[in-house]
């Protein structure tokens, strides 16, 4: 499974770790991915999101509905 989210499309992200004596390994950063799952009145059922804690905010600012749809304009299967 991609450490990625549903919504925003985050995914993680690269770089060096910088050591005190300034030695660089790779490393990354992952983003703060959430499942949860969220009740479609309008299919009455449930729709399970892999998501970022900022697209957990976008979600209850548009509405599952409205993101749903946004989800299926762009051709994710749910």
């Amino acid at each position: 499974m991609s450490r990625r989210c549903d919504v925003t499309g985050a995914k993680p992200s690269f770089g060096n770790a910088v050591s005190h004596s300034h030695r660089r390994t790779r490393r990354r950063w992952n983003p703060n991915l959430q499942n949860h799952r969220y009740w479609l009145p309008s299919q009455r059922r449930w729709v399970s999101l892999t998501l970022t804690t900022k697209a957990l905010k976008t979600v209850d600012r548009k509405g599952i509905e409205k993101i749903v749809a946004e989800l299926r304009a762009r051709g994710v299967k749910l």
